[in-house]
């Protein structure tokens, strides 16, 4: 055993020590001023993430073709067409696009309104059983079951009840996008550390301020994780019930139903891949306001 003499640092502390140095923080790199190879190892997984999902598309778009030129016969390859008839057969179309732009900006307005209104209702929903142990053991099991209820099986009661338009679109929307937010935000609220909570209480905070100024704070990453997927949801949503409502103006579903029915491969695999890049859209910019919300001091917490 080797005795330490005041003033002395034993090698496992001289450890310590220089590991502390050469760990740049989030803001050193984000201003340039962190070592050279940190720099150059974020910037490999920055593009490793964008080549990844590039070669992933490319060699989807690959199989693609082989299925369309080798798997199917050509009096069949209406079922899957190529991917570049896509652009010629549909989107330089004006017969097909005329048809297509008019119906996702419906199916955009439906997917919003019910996405708001599932907000609104989720998080209220979510803070009123996270304040009462009763409250929530009354209403959380209706969220459960509107989760797990076939809401193809509602879609003919809801046309029945408030008619075929606008409304029983955007219901059908709120219905299907709302659980995730409802239990996201109660997970993130009941998620506060105890030692926060004890604080609070030390500083006889009322349930209003505990509530405004610790767990809906502290809930934020939760709560936007339920937005992205609720999101996605939405636009399924707004799918679903243009597929069931065929009354009014023609949304996306509508157009689907449409092309299907008259076996237009290119128009029907065009709307598709509008309908996904809707999704994508509204997932990411939940995604980009969930960064700029708790971004700046969320992640930098996740890499210490």
């Amino acid at each position: 055993m080797t005795a330490t003499l005041p003033g002395q640092t034993t090698p496992s502390e001289e450890t310590a020590v220089t590991s502390t140095l050469e760990s740049p923080t989030a803001e050193a790199v984000a201003t340039g001023t962190a070592p050279a190879p940190v720099v150059r190892r974020r910037r490999g997984r920055r593009a490793v993430g964008l080549v990844l999902p590039v070669t992933v598309f490319a060699a989807l778009i690959g199989v693609w073709y082989a299925i369309t030129y080798l798997v199917l016969d050509p009096g069949r390859r209406f079922l899957m067409p190529a991917p570049h008839t896509l652009i010629t057969d549909a989107l330089l179309d004006p017969t097909i696009t005329d048809k297509v732009w008019p119906a996702l900006g419906r199916s955009i307005v439906v997917t919003f309104a019910g996405l708001a209104i599932a907000i609104v209702i989720g998080m209220l929903w979510a803070i009123a059983m996270s304040q009462s142990k009763a409250v929530e053991s009354s209403l959380y099991p209706y969220a459960v079951a509107l989760q797990c209820i076939p809401i193809l099986a509602l879609v003919p009661l809801i046309g029945f009840w408030f008619g075929f338009g606008f409304p029983s679109r955007v219901i059908v929307c709120v219905m299907i996008a709302l659980f995730p937010i409802v239990s996201n935000t109660l997970f993130g609220i009941q998620s506060v550390d105890r030692g926060h909570h004890e604080l609070f209480t030390l500083h006889r905070a009322g349930r209003f301020t505990r509530l405004l100024k610790l767990q809906l704070p502290a809930a934020l990453p939760a709560i936007f994780a339920g937005f992205r997927i609720s999101a996605g949801l939405s636009v399924v949503g707004a799918i679903v019930g243009d597929l069931f409502f065929k009354q009014g103006e023609p949304g996306l579903g509508i157009l689907l139903s449409n092309f299907s029915s008259r076996l237009q491969g290119a128009p029907l695999f065009f709307t598709i891949v509008v309908t996904a890049a809707l999704g994508f859209a509204v997932f990411f910019l939940f995604g980009w306001l969930s960064k700029l919300v708790v971004g700046s001091w969320y992640d930098q917490s996740r890499d210490r």
